[in-house]
């Protein structure tokens, strides 16, 4: 029996140096694009603007993080690293082609992530391209939990990232930002550059396209998941404003029909 016990407690050990000899793995984050929902035409003036929601979640095991930094204030933007975690604890910083500037707009003003999101419109094929953003860029948080029944593997009890990306304070040297695994972040239809223009867009079907993450800058676990669209109609009434109306939606892919 003491052999035995001795035998057991062996295996053991041996089982937990394996587990310590076990490479360590990145723990990287899927961002998702969610459908574009909210859709609607208001009147800007003499424009016509198309308006919807956006929304993106972090549906991968580690979470996205973010921090821009600059050496002076007189530099107009901050470089921006991306941190990744790993399973051993520890974490690593890697440059990425983006840059965060301090935007000053109507209803907000703190640090940007420029070009995390990108809408676009075009003919229902999807061939020509009808008309672009102008939203100047993102502040990252975990706006949402993306799954109020199921929780996601390494989602936090709590949000963590509820900060507002430096709100007025223009002259700060860092920033960090971020979306953690199990939680979204969404932009409603009224902020500013959330939006195209459709002035002189004729009546017809269109295909309306959200991407995220669209030039690969961040590291995530999956890609094919970064676009969504709707197929939608805009009619154009002898009387009256443009009305537009979603005919069929289709998550993961920048293609829809219906």
């Amino acid at each position: 029996m003491v052999a035995a016990a001795a035998a057991g407690l062996a295996l053991a050990a041996a089982g937990v140096a394996l587990l310590r000899d076990e490479p360590s793995e990145e723990l990287l984050p899927d961002l998702d694009q969610a459908v574009p929902s909210a859709v609607s035409v208001v009147r800007a003036g003499r424009s016509y603007r198309l308006t919807f929601l956006s929304a993106v979640e972090n549906n991968g095991p580690g979470p996205l993080l973010v921090e821009g930094r600059r050496t002076s204030a007189a530099v107009p933007s901050m470089t921006v690293q991306q941190l990744i975690r790993s399973t051993d604890g520890s974490t690593r910083a890697v440059t990425v082609r983006a840059e965060m500037r301090y935007v000053q707009a109507e209803t907000h003003a703190h640090w940007h992530i420029l070009d995390f999101e990108r809408y676009e419109l075009r003919t229902a094929d999807g061939a020509e391209l009808v008309g672009s953003d102008v939203k100047t860029g993102f502040c990252l948080g975990d706006r949402y939990d993306a799954s109020v029944k199921v929780r996601a593997e390494n989602e936090p009890e709590q949000a963590v990232w509820t900060e507002e990306c430096g709100r007025g304070a223009p002259d700060l040297l860092y920033v960090a930002e971020g979306i953690s695994p199990g939680y979204g972040d969404d932009y409603v239809p009224g902020l500013e550059g959330q939006y195209v223009d459709v002035t002189n867009a004729p009546a017809g079907r269109y295909l309306l396209v959200h991407r995220v993450n669209e030039g690969r800058a961040l590291r995530e676990s999956a890609y094919d998941n970064n676009a969504a669209s709707v197929l939608l109609r805009i009619r154009r009434p002898a009387h009256g404003p443009p009305t537009a109306t979603i005919l069929a939606g289709c998550p993961d892919s920048d293609r829809c029909e219906g």
